[in-house]
């Protein structure tokens, strides 16, 4: 693909992760697999630990609120009292934590303890966060170029610093100005990129974002942002109409800020 231009007026980058600065098959073939197969080592090295303990206790909470809700979910309950067989309320634990990554649950409990064992692994080296080659060098052209560069992920912004932090490139996170969650709001609502445009202190139009999904592109477009969709391997298919209407770059290498050097 050719170079794309963005605008002159751009002071800000924008950037998605999963599927535009990092492969889609991170989360999905690394992240989540490295929970699974580790999560009753986990547990059984850290039960007795504060932290462990309130990650516990808020899988607890959860439970009683799904069951007041008369949502479905495994039959046992988790109980942090079992000490006298406290691999049984491990295996308690782990049951409900596989039960709800198996939904595709969101929740706070399941992503506090996500967080912190993926905060261990990465520290231990076991993980190390994934990026594309062309990322890093990019991104240091464009802050010599004067502009920032912030992230805008799903994931939290703990699991972003982790990602950047602990990357396959060493220590990143100098290389970004900022890190935004969907605390500021869902990523598909055009009102958390106005809200993004006011945290950042700057325009909309200043702003260009770059990511795989339309539906992300189409609210940042909305709230007047400039967009660019990123095409890499096994992101989802664009149709025709999106190929037309949207900048489309297959690495940031493409990226060029009109009128900078």
């Amino acid at each position: 693909m050719a170079t794309v231009s963005i605008p002159a007026c751009t002071s800000a980058l924008l950037l998605d992760i999963e599927g535009t600065t990092t492969p889609i098959t991170f989360v999905k073939d690394i992240l989540f697999p490295y929970i699974r197969e580790h999560l009753e080592e986990y547990l059984s090295n850290h039960w007795e630990e504060d932290e462990c303990k309130q990650d516990v206790h808020l899988l607890k909470k959860q439970i009683e609120e799904d069951m007041r809700q008369h949502r479905s979910c495994p039959v046992h309950t988790v109980d942090q009292t079992v000490h006298t067989d406290e691999e049984k309320a491990i295996r308690e634990v782990v049951d409900n934590v596989l039960w709800q990554m198996a939904a595709d649950r969101k929740s706070t409990a399941l992503k506090q303890i996500q967080g912190h064992m993926w905060r261990a692994a990465y520290a231990s080296g076991r993980i190390k966060g994934e990026v594309y080659q062309d990322v890093t060098p990019s991104i240091r052209r464009w802050r010599s170029q004067g502009l920032k560069v912030f992230i805008y992920s799903s994931g939290s912004v703990e699991a972003q610093k982790l990602l950047f932090g602990y990357s396959v490139e060493g220590d990143v996170l100098d290389l970004l100005d900022g890190h935004f969650d969907t605390s500021i709001g869902a990523k598909v609502d055009g009102k958390s990129y106005e809200r993004i445009a006011e945290r950042i202190g700057c325009p909309t139009e200043e702003i260009t974002f770059l990511t795989d999904i339309t539906r992300e592109a189409k609210a940042a477009e909305e709230a007047g942002m400039n967009v660019v969709l990123v095409v890499r391997p096994g992101n989802m298919e664009l149709t025709d109409d999106e190929r037309s209407h949207y900048s489309l770059v297959t690495s940031f290498s493409q990226l060029e800020v009109t009128g900078r050097v």
